[in-house]
């Protein structure tokens, strides 16, 4: 997949299908949307272009408000759109001055002049241009005269529930892990580089690894234990992650650490990816570390007997 980092740097290609948005979790309803990009991309001969903003146009657009936090860092989104296939991803940075280009001029100057777009496909009330006020059926009355189609790609549910990145980042606020994987089609996960801790784990018999994700808005979801699969150095560890401030320390930051079982690598300072597979429970205060080890045991147990049964693919 190539990857260009502003409209300057994309050269126009042969038969562009094209689809633009945040993408944010790459979830179901996104993957929907690929997939049929791609499909409609092999048919004509094509090639499959995603465009994408970064940072979050709700990061620059309400810079006070810290409440959102996102599914994906862009490292992240970008290694799931290649894997979905997706040929060309045009990450345009999106600041004050984007927002208000008007949805003609963005038809006009992006998706014609500069990638010349030949096939648009779009998600569920798309909304692009300025106060969002281009639509699915501007598109639709605009494309002939610019020499491209666009199909809308209907809403996506599970169980009734429409897939969403807010609908996501709900359950995962929650502890409601199984929830949240099921609508974005694979574990949630956690990436960072491994740093010193206070090595309590060893005391413990549960050596831990202490996660930096170096980004303030990675969401991370609620306190407490998760069954995980680990991805380091090219494999697949089980373990349990711990989400929480330490209470029965008396601490008062937040740390994520995770205990890769059946390992013994001294790892500070590389890279590792945690996919979340179930929560075990929400964070405790014990009446001692004897206490403490003795729940880490029982943890240990059914996040061997959770990770047994998890059939979902990373």
């Amino acid at each position: 997949m190539n990857i260009y980092h502003s409209i300057e740097d994309f050269n126009p290609v042969p038969n562009a299908v094209v689809t633009s948005g945040t993408f944010d979790g790459v979830h179901l309803g996104h993957q929907k949307i690929i997939h049929r990009l791609n499909e409609i991309a092999e048919r004509v001969g094509g090639s499959s272009v995603v465009i994408t903003y970064w940072p979050h146009p709700r990061l620059v657009l309400f810079p006070d408000d810290t409440s959102l936090k996102l599914l994906n860092t862009f490292e992240e989104k970008a290694l799931l759109l290649k894997s979905a296939g997706v040929q060309h991803l045009l990450r345009i940075p999106f600041t004050k001055e984007f927002s208000s280009i008007s949805s003609l001029a963005f038809i006009q100057n992006i998706l014609v002049e500069k990638i010349g777009t030949k096939k648009l496909v779009i998600g569920y009330d798309h909304r692009f241009g300025k106060n969002r006020e281009g639509s699915f059926n501007e598109l639709k009355a605009n494309g002939p005269g610019f020499g491209f189609e666009v199909e809308e790609i209907p809403r996506q549910e599970i169980d009734e529930i429409t897939i969403s990145s807010s609908a996501i980042r709900r359950h995962l606020s929650a502890g409601e892990i199984k929830q949240a994987n099921q609508l974005l089609g694979r574990p949630y996960s956690i990436s960072g580089r491994v740093v010193n801790g206070e090595k309590l784990g060893r005391v413990l018999g549960f050596p831990t690894a202490n996660i930096d994700t170096d980004s303030g808005y990675k969401l991370i979801p609620s306190e407490g234990i998760y069954a995980v699969r680990i991805n380091y150095g090219g494999g697949i560890f089980d373990g349990m992650l711990y989400i929480g401030n330490r209470p029965t320390l008396g601490g008062t930051r937040q740390s994520i650490e995770v205990n890769i079982f059946d390992f013994d690598k001294t790892i500070y300072g590389e890279s590792l990816t945690i996919h979340l597979i179930e929560q075990i429970r929400g964070d405790s205060t014990f009446s001692d570390l004897e206490a403490l080890r003795l729940q880490m045991i029982t943890d240990k147990q059914h996040t061997l007997e959770v990770l047994r049964n998890n059939k979902l693919p990373l």
